[in-house]
């Protein structure tokens, strides 16, 4: 039986989280780009199907989101840009999600897209741990993938919260993977 085919979803690599001076920012981010990278160059090696899921909301409209958080990630704004390096390539097999909630599947085409591409695997990485990573898996299990999150590749500014998400995505969602493992799976 052939291997299931995998697919990388990275979660969020913009500005908003990795540049100093925006809002999300926070110091620990920068830790994760060193896998990041190592995730992205090899999915592009193998020609998996990578998802940019990152925030993209309306500028000047009203967003529920807006309850919780002060608006942020407007289209065309400062903080919706890729980190330098993760902006999709161009390629066929590498596509953004706009998602305009912590999930990369409530309201986008993210689960049809996955399925059209016979995809049965994912790992998912990316900012922020508790968050958008947690949500995205959380949706992703419901849904009927695995989920391999390689441990390396994500974290938090609320590091207590990052480490509660990784016990419960490891014992009710998917597994917590090392690197090297997600790497193998791509």
């Amino acid at each position: 039986m052939a291997p299931p085919k995998t697919a990388l979803i990275l979660v969020d690599i913009i500005d908003a989280f990795f540049a100093p001076g925006k809002p999300a920012y926070y110091p620990a981010s920068a830790e994760v780009l060193g896998p990041l990278r190592q995730l992205l160059d090899r999915a592009r090696t193998n020609e998996r199907l990578i998802v940019h899921a990152v925030e993209r909301h309306y500028p000047g409209l009203t967003d529920f989101e807006h309850k919780k958080l002060p608006r942020h990630c407007e289209i065309g704004d400062d903080e919706s840009r890729y980190v330098e390096g993760f902006a999709p390539s161009g390629a066929p097999n590498e596509v953004e999600v706009p998602k305009r909630r912590y999930s990369s599947f409530y309201a986008t085409d993210l689960d049809l897209l996955l399925r059209e591409q016979g995809i049965e695997t994912l790992v998912v990485a990316g900012v922020k741990t508790n968050v958008c990573v947690r949500a995205t898996i959380q949706d992703a299990f419901a849904a009927g993938y695995e989920v391999l999150l390689p441990r390396e590749a994500t974290n938090s500014n609320r590091p207590h919260l990052a480490e509660a998400s990784l016990e419960d995505v490891d014992r009710y969602f998917g597994r917590v993977v090392s690197l090297d493992q997600a790497l193998e799976r791509l």
